[in-house]
């Protein structure tokens, strides 16, 4: 097995919290009691990351995911516990965190570059592809003052990644930066991961999680609340965030984590969906073929009257990336919905007249929720309740998810 690039033990992140400001100077003063409490953010972590992994770090605002990721790159120390990181690291926290206002570009890569362990003459050698990178032109030598924070996340991310890091951390810096520029960021990242490079990822964007990382880690609470694949993790914080919403009295929420090759399902339970099955020329299948009709078939029990009741499903490719959704609300069928009792059961089918998925694996997500989203109210969420494989149908070969109408017109003419 791959020795760990980092080693995490029962590592605990505490602040102090005084009542009032002069409590802090009168804890300096010999024999005074203490004036503080603890306020814990993160609470007893253990993970190891292996050489070589990518790991996508997730969890809601508060989490605690920036604090561990700056316990990770030395900037504040563990109140309990440990931390062993190997290698060299780079790390693009926050937003040009380290540069100075007033100095220009080029001398602010000088000094975040040296506090990255590079010499001055290791910096000047990759300075022109720095620059180049970046693309910001000659503001490269005004003050940082005068930058978007566009241009500020292209200079720090470019000086971060000048020299293939052991190590590399990106938060959610990423975000600021223009679609080209983001682009080219993670063009850089894949790179990095094809070299062996290890990569600890923060975002809330879940394609990108998906895309870039073999394993994900959610923080709720200051702990580790799962370690697993990123499909698996994502659909359960998918259903933690639902778990906000109030939950009926008679129907308390659950999340039920399946086998690592499966979903999460999770809900109040007050409507409850029985079967999902696809339909192919009238018989159930697993197989459908790109270009014909298939249906999927729901049933339904409704065990408490609910507003706002939603019918919903969602196709997911192999990498478990979101390639079609919908539901009643959307469809403008919510009214015909809105009169179940308890004791009801209801049978829906959803029918894709012409399937223009491309040959592959996919799975289908389907839920019971209010209103247009299962955040309003969550009922019965069930993640890859089906799986099923799309073979190539009778027209013409093509590369992708979907087939998209396409007409091509020719004309030659001498030279």
């Amino acid at each position: 097995m791959t020795a760990p690039i980092i080693r995490v033990a029962q590592l605990g992140k505490a602040f102090k919290r005084y009542a009032r400001i002069r409590h802090r100077l009168l804890e300096w003063l010999p024999g005074s009691r203490v004036h503080h409490e603890l306020r814990w953010v993160l609470t007893d972590l253990n993970f190891t990351v292996a050489a070589g992994e990518a790991i996508g770090l997730i969890g809601r605002n508060g989490a605690g995911k920036s604090t561990l990721l700056k316990l990770l790159t030395g900037t504040l120390v563990p109140t309990t516990g440990n931390i062993e990181v190997t290698g060299r690291v780079a790390a693009l926290l926050e937003l040009g965190m380290g540069f100075h206002p007033e100095f220009s570009g080029f001398d602010n890569v000088l000094m975040a570059a040296q506090l990255q362990g590079l010499s001055r003459a290791e910096v000047l050698a990759c300075m022109d592809d720095i620059v180049a990178f970046a693309e910001i032109g000659d503001a490269l030598h005004q003050p940082v003052r005068e930058y978007s924070s566009g241009m500020m996340v292209r200079l720090a991310f470019a000086t971060a990644t000048a020299v293939r890091p052991d190590l590399l951390i990106v938060d959610e810096a990423l975000a600021v930066g223009d679609a080209y520029f983001q682009h080219k960021c993670f063009r850089r990242i894949r790179e990095f991961r094809e070299q062996g490079v290890t990569l600890l990822f923060v975002s809330h964007d879940p394609l990108a999680v998906k895309s870039l990382c073999d394993r994900a880690l959610l923080i709720e609470g200051g702990r580790i609340a799962m370690d697993g694949p990123p499909l698996q993790v994502l659909d359960y914080y998918n259903a933690l965030l639902a778990l906000d919403q109030q939950a009926l009295p008679d129907h308390p929420q659950h999340i039920q984590a399946q086998a690592s090759t499966l979903g999460v399902r999770s809900g109040t339970g007050s409507v409850k969906i029985d079967t999902v099955r696809l339909l192919r020329q009238g018989q159930e299948t697993t197989q459908a073929i790109e270009g014909e009709a298939v249906t999927l078939a729901l049933h339904l029990s409704v065990y408490q009257a609910v507003p706002d009741l939603t019918i919903g499903l969602l196709l997911r490719d192999r990498l478990g990336n979101e390639v079609f959704g919908t539901n009643t609300h959307q469809l403008g069928l919510s009214e015909k919905l809105q009169t179940l009792t308890a004791g009801q059961q209801v049978s829906l089918h959803f029918s894709l007249v012409n399937l223009p998925l491309g040959p592959g694996s996919y799975s289908i997500t389907v839920a019971a929720h209010g209103a247009d989203s299962h955040l309003e109210a969550n009922y019965d969420w069930w993640d890859q309740a089906l799986t099923f494989e799309v073979g190539f149908g009778s027209g013409s070969r093509f590369s992708g998810l979907v087939r998209l109408p396409v007409v091509v017109s020719i004309d030659t003419t001498p030279i």
